[in-house]
């Protein structure tokens, strides 16, 4: 009864040490990007969504919530991003997953750069931005960075935070509107309101 699959995980390795580094694809990022793209096609063709992760620049586990990423612009575009571009624009993958690190002193989840000016309007992503499980860190910076679904509970993102934020203009109800737009837009795309997502030949 699930339908999002959270992959590929598609870092460029950057570090030997790096303990996701059996998952990712290695370290040069046009062939990243065509086993990644690979993947999620066919993936998708079999109606499951892909989330690639980890957006972005996540090389390391150890101190993961902490460890600053520093790179520069043309350094992130050129090894780090391309592998995400062709994702969303090759191969249209449904969600996208923040990472944990901070990318130059921000936290990509709270990233408004990263997610809304480069993922969203730079490269065209319609789809779901989810955070990785508790890479959130306070409500606000959730809302104003494009962030669409904070996992794996609403932490910061809840009803009681968002309240007094929305009462007192400082979030707009369209900014949540436009958060549920891409999640329900995305499952109807992928018709999940249109069938059973459990699969009857699966044994349980």
């Amino acid at each position: 009864g699930i339908g999002i699959m959270l992959g590929p995980g598609v870092n460029i390795y950057r570090s030997a040490l790096c303990g996701r580094n059996f998952e990712y694809y290695g370290e040069d990022p046009v062939l990243a990007s065509a086993i990644a793209c690979g993947y999620i096609e066919g993936m998708q063709q079999n109606g499951v969504i892909a989330t690639i992760k980890h957006f972005a620049a996540n090389n390391q586990e150890y101190r993961r919530h902490a460890t600053n990423s520093v790179v520069d612009e043309r350094t992130l575009r050129e090894l780090y991003f391309p592998v995400f571009k062709d994702a969303v624009q090759k191969a249209g993958v449904g969600a996208v997953m923040t990472s944990y690190n901070p990318l130059n002193g921000i936290h990509s989840a709270e990233n408004r750069w990263l997610i809304t000016d480069v993922l969203r309007k730079e490269w065209g992503f319609d789809g779901i931005v989810m955070s990785d499980w508790t890479s959130t860190y306070t409500t606000l910076g959730c809302m104003e960075s494009g962030l669409d679904l904070e996992m794996p509970s609403a932490r910061f993102m809840n009803a009681r935070n968002l309240r007094p934020l929305i009462e007192s203009g400082v979030v707009s109800e369209r900014t949540i509107d436009l958060k549920c737009q891409h999640i329900l837009q995305t499952l109807i795309a992928f018709g999940f309101l249109d069938r059973q997502q459990l699969d009857p030949a699966i044994p349980e």
